[in-house]
């Protein structure tokens, strides 16, 4: 599966994407952020509040309770503002 990272969540992963083959019990987009904290110092400072990380699977924004499978892409943004 294809993870794209977006602005700081990007900067503290430090990659702008990667592709990784995820563990079995990994079906939701909240296991998804819980699995990628537990793989080192720089996804645990990115993903440190993940509630407030957004979430976009195939290009479309999802709820962190969206399952993934079948997903191609999964996109991780921090907090958007708007002006």
């Amino acid at each position: 599966m294809k993870l794209v990272y977006f602005a700081w969540v990007r900067e503290r992963i430090g990659t702008d994407h990667e592709e990784v083959e995820l563990p079995t019990g990994v079906v939701t987009v909240s296991d998804l952020l819980h699995w990628l904290k537990g793989r080192g110092e720089n996804y645990a400072h990115a993903l440190q509040a993940p509630e407030v990380i957004r979430v976009a699977i195939d290009q479309e924004h999802v709820s962190h309770s969206e399952p993934i499978a079948g997903a191609s892409e999964i996109a991780l943004f921090p907090p958007m503002t708007g002006g």
